[in-house]
């Protein structure tokens, strides 16, 4: 088609390349002693054999390729060319502290960038029984809501909550928002009907981020108790189209290709059992994926 951006094939290749350099972190080598000296000052019970960013670069590797009895057989074969990985972890230790890790999501972002955000929510099941599986033995499968706030320009995943299958989707934007807020300047948030509330507008319009947001159809144009609502309803009921080329709505569709890759890339379902492992799991997923946006040319 004339006209049609191509893609950049050799770049892409580089890429993905890359993700393999990303996952492959060798800075715990240089500081090993001095951090494991840090890690143990003041700490109670049994001192940590291996630094926390010997377990980040493990956590990474877990949830984007593999589980952990594999991934200790990966560190005795790289043990044995390391002088200072005198000896592997076991699987129980690398999970031990790979559940506890406490994860930043994206701290690359430039805080002093104003950012427009997509809201969205997806479906994480919590374990991968196949579909067979549930219609023949009536097993209730469950899943987990991952919740996310995008940045439209960049793609990168500025705040995430994970909750039960039961919460609304209204409910969760504003930690959604605050956390984006804590890294960036939030200037608009882009959402769908499943947000259209009176609460929601004048939490936004309260913190000076312009609402972005599809009124719910057959909605009356004259709302009450929320100001920057009525105006919204009265522009998209008056003419949808040109509210939507406006505000560039359209631009919502950035957090739909982050879900969808996002999945493309670890999958649709968490391994961990416990919920705090669940959320922590979701979080680790998410902090691999921005850094993986982050090698984009």
């Amino acid at each position: 088609m004339a006209g049609e951006k191509k893609r950049d094939w050799k770049a892409y290749n580089e890429e993905l390349v890359r993700r393999g350099e990303l996952l492959f972190d060798p800075d715990f080598l240089s500081g090993w002693s001095e951090e494991l000296e840090r890690s143990n000052e003041g700490k109670e019970g049994r001192r940590y054999a291996f630094p926390g960013s010997l377990m980040s670069m493990l956590a990474a590797i877990h949830v984007y390729l593999l589980p952990y009895r594999q991934l200790e057989g990966f560190v005795r074969v790289f043990a044995k060319h390391v002088e200072a990985l005198r000896e592997a972890p076991d699987y129980t230790t690398i999970w031990w502290r790979v559940a506890r890790t406490r994860v930043d999501i994206d701290p690359r972002v430039d805080r002093g960038k104003d950012v427009v955000i997509a809201v969205d929510s997806t479906g994480i099941k919590v374990s991968n029984r196949g579909e067979w599986i549930r219609h023949k033995w009536q097993v209730k499968r469950g899943f987990l809501k991952f919740h996310v706030a995008v940045d439209v320009r960049t793609g990168r995943m500025l705040s995430v909550q994970v909750t039960k299958e039961g919460v609304g989707d209204s409910r969760m934007l504003e930690p959604l928002v605050r956390g984006a807020s804590s890294k960036a300047r939030v200037r608009e948030a882009i959402c769908d009907g499943a947000y259209d509330s009176r609460r929601i507008f004048n939490f936004l319009s309260g913190r000076g981020i312009e609402p972005v947001i599809r009124i719910k159809r057959n909605s009356p144009m004259h709302t009450k108790g929320s100001f920057s609502r009525k105006l919204a309803a009265v522009e998209q009921l008056g003419d949808y189209d040109r509210w939507r080329r406006r505000h560039r709505y359209g631009r919502r569709w950035m957090v739909k290709s982050a879900i969808s890759s996002f999945k493309r890339a670890f999958g649709e379902h968490v391994t961990a059992v416990k919920w705090r492992y669940m959320v922590n799991e979701l979080l680790l997923k998410a902090s691999v994926y921005n850094a993986f946006l982050s090698i984009r040319p």
